[in-house]
Formats: C-alpha cells, sequence, structure tokens
C-alpha cells in the first residue's frame, strides 16, 4: 500500500513539475508582452509631456506679445489658456466605424462576387 502511495506521489510531483515549467513558458511570453507594452506607454507619455511644454511655452510667448501691444483682453486671455479637452472615445468610435465598414464592404465584395459565379455556372 505505501509502495502504490508513494508511487503516486512520484507521479503527481512530476505532474506538478511539467504544470509548473509550462506555466513558466507562458507567463515569459506574457511578462515580455507587458514589458513592451510598459515602454511603448513611457515613450508616448514622454512625448506628449514634451510637446504640452512646448505649446505652453508659445502660448506664454502668445500672450506677452499681446500684453505688450495692448490686445490683451480677459476673453481672449482665457481662450489661450483654457484646456483644449480630447477624448479617447472620439477616436475609438471613429476607428471602430472605419474596421465597420471595412468588415461590410468585405462581406458585400464575397456575396458580389459569389452571385456573379454562381451565375456564370448556371449559364454553363
Amino acid at each position: 500500500m505505501s509502495k502504490a502511495l508513494e508511487k503516486k506521489s512520484a507521479e503527481l510531483e512530476q505532474v506538478l513539475e511539467k504544470q509548473l515549467s509550462s506555466f513558466k513558458k507562458g507567463s515569459e511570453d506574457w511578462v515580455k508582452v507587458g514589458t513592451a507594452v510598459a515602454v511603448g506607454a513611457l515613450i508616448v507619455y514622454g512625448l506628449t509631456q514634451l510637446s504640452n511644454k512646448k505649446k505652453e511655452k508659445n502660448t506664454d510667448k502668445a500672450l506677452e506679445v499681446l500684453e505688450r501691444e495692448g490686445l490683451l483682453n480677459p476673453e481672449i486671455k482665457e481662450r489661450l489658456t483654457q484646456p483644449k479637452s480630447s477624448s479617447l472615445c472620439a477616436g475609438l468610435a471613429q476607428k471602430v466605424l472605419f474596421l465597420g465598414l471595412a468588415l461590410a464592404k468585405d462581406k458585400l465584395y464575397e456575396q458580389f462576387f459569389a452571385e456573379e459565379g454562381q451565375a456564370a455556372e448556371k449559364k454553363e
């Protein structure tokens, strides 16, 4: 009885070891993908920060020039300093729309050419 239990224990350990090794191999891929995504996000964040600083400098220069010329009033100052709002949803909705149009176009082409092929077969 104890030999059977020892044998079963050894088999279970081997199975567990195989599962852990396969999990490690699979997780290596996910770690690589996660690292690539994180690096990409950091690069994009850095670039947006750099571009925002440049925009702020240009706005400050424009405000100085308008103030020197005496053309700066509260309405113009508010327009220049008010942050521009951009939405992720608008860009995402546009991409989904184009994806839907592309899929619909492909389906229409498939139906059109399939009907044309069937019509040619019926004539023969």
